[in-house]
């Protein structure tokens, strides 16, 4: 885990190894990271919860699998868990697997403050970081005001990378 977050730790924010006591809010913050997404099905509520389970569970996995040194973070802000970060660091690049806020918490500069310890971090180690960010996602805006570019077109994602300067 990083020391260095000097920017996050300055606005509040704090980490924590995630546990297993975190699965139902780490299940809810990617439940609202989809609210947008299923509003427009004619699913019923049921339908929605048992989908989004089925869709966490499956996500979890395969990072757990793909990820094996990752840090599972939780983030917390005054006491409250407001969001998640998942990184993994190769050795020739630090990679940004997950990172979400619950949406109370997003658009006030908690990303970006983040973002910016992350790649600060990778660079004085010598590395790029990257991040896999759904095409239409609206914080594809921040990771190029950042200094991401595209690095390769997944289809749905990009792999965006911000190499050191």
């Amino acid at each position: 885990m990083s020391t260095g977050w000097v920017r996050a730790a300055g606005a509040g924010l704090m980490f924590r190894p995630a546990t297993d006591a975190d699965m139902p809010f780490l299940s809810r913050l990617y439940a609202s990271t989809r609210a947008e997404e299923l509003a427009v099905t004619s699913w019923t509520d049921e339908q929605k919860a048992a989908f989004l389970a089925m869709q966490f569970q499956a996500q979890h996995a395969h990072y757990i699998k793909h990820y094996p040194e990752a840090d599972w973070l939780v983030i917390t802000h005054a006491g409250d868990d407001i969001g998640r970060l998942y990184i993994e660091r190769w050795p020739s690049q630090h990679r940004i697997i997950d990172i979400a806020f619950l949406p109370a918490h997003r658009r006030k500069g908690f990303g970006a403050t983040l973002l910016r310890d992350l790649i600060d971090e990778a660079w004085l180690a010598g590395k790029s970081v990257s991040i896999h960010v759904e095409k239409n996602n609206p914080a594809m805006q921040l990771y190029v005001r950042l200094g991401f570019t595209v690095a390769e077109d997944k289809g749905v994602y990009d792999l965006m990378v911000c190499r050191p300067r």
